[in-house]
């Protein structure tokens, strides 16, 4: 089967196409950030320019899109909103609308910044209320995806895990300033449930593999703030937790509001029988694969 996934070299989209590669043909898309040496083919391509879609699709002829592309970074979002609608809302729905004219699978991943954060424990058919340009942009290309293909698949997520980078996920933050002994701060009122990257790409291939289409939640069964996550990390490695700082949100001067409370109704997903970790697997996991290298592995690809 032939699987194209867009956004190659950002966090998901790396792990899918590794994880994917000896059991599909992958075709990974890059933009901005160049791969070399990967198990699997690469297409660099703007997938914001006219016609690139559907010239991305008559080249590769998928069976399975999977639009990991995006302008996740929050802030720069607030600084170039005009970038991450072209990227985050319009891109989506022409892709959406592409697979359904070629009669091929699409996933495309959305956000828990779609909702405010006042209370928690959103459910799917709850109203979103997105605080940033991020959440809004990634809203609307929920929305233009299921008005131009409603039997695509919409994942709304929040994930860590090993980056080309090195410095794409909150658990890398922690884990790479912890390692050298420097002080960092901690959210103590910033509530989210997240996935290990790898069993995220894990569920999301089961969710294909069952057919399931429309918005499900693809989040972790705990809930954790954002201080409490970077102790974890500490305390798995005896690294010094008192290195983490408590404080608010509010205090860290960020560009973009941050909605508080992002655990979310997981019921939905539960009822599909696919496999959820506890984040203490997915923390073990993390720290597992940045012991066997992973990390060094991951950024051997970038060109």
């Amino acid at each position: 089967m032939r699987v194209l996934i867009t956004g190659a070299s950002g966090l998901l989209g790396l792990n899918a196409c590794l994880m994917q590669a000896s059991r599909h043909d992958v075709v990974g898309v890059t933009h901005n950030t160049g791969l070399q040496e990967t198990p699997f083919k690469i297409i660099r391509a703007d997938l914001t320019a006219e016609g690139a879609i559907e010239e991305l699709i008559k080249q590769t002829q998928p069976e399975i899109l999977f639009n990991c592309a995006a302008m996740a970074q929050v802030d720069q979002c607030e600084t170039y909103p005009d970038r991450a609608d072209r990227i985050n809302a319009w891109m989506p729905g022409i892709a959406a609308e592409q697979c359904k004219i070629h009669d091929i699978s699409f996933v495309h991943i959305s956000t828990d910044a779609v909702f405010d954060g006042k209370t928690g424990g959103y459910g799917e058919s709850d109203t979103p209320h997105p605080l940033s340009v991020y959440g809004r942009t990634k809203l609307e290309g929920e929305e233009r995806v299921q008005a131009a293909n409603p039997s695509a698949l919409v994942a709304r997520v929040n994930f860590f895990g090993h980056s080309v980078s090195g410095n794409r996920s909150l658990a890398e933050f922690f884990l790479n300033n912890l390692l050298a002994g420097k002080q960092v701060n901690g959210f103590t009122d910033v509530i989210f449930s997240p996935l290990y990257v790898r069993h995220l790409v894990s569920i999301i291939f089961a969710m294909l593999a069952q057919g399931l289409h429309g918005i499900y939640h693809v989040v972790g069964r705990d809930r954790v703030s954002k201080y409490e996550f970077g102790r974890m990390i500490a305390n798995k490695l005896s690294l010094n937790e008192n290195l983490i700082k408590p404080i608010s949100v509010e205090d860290a001067g960020l560009k973009a509001q941050r909605s508080p409370n992002l655990f979310l109704d997981i019921s939905k997903l539960k009822d599909t029988g696919i496999t959820i970790p506890l984040l203490e697997q997915g923390l073990d996991d993390f720290i597992h694969d940045y012991q066997e290298n992973w990390p060094e592995k991951i950024r051997a690809y970038q060109s």
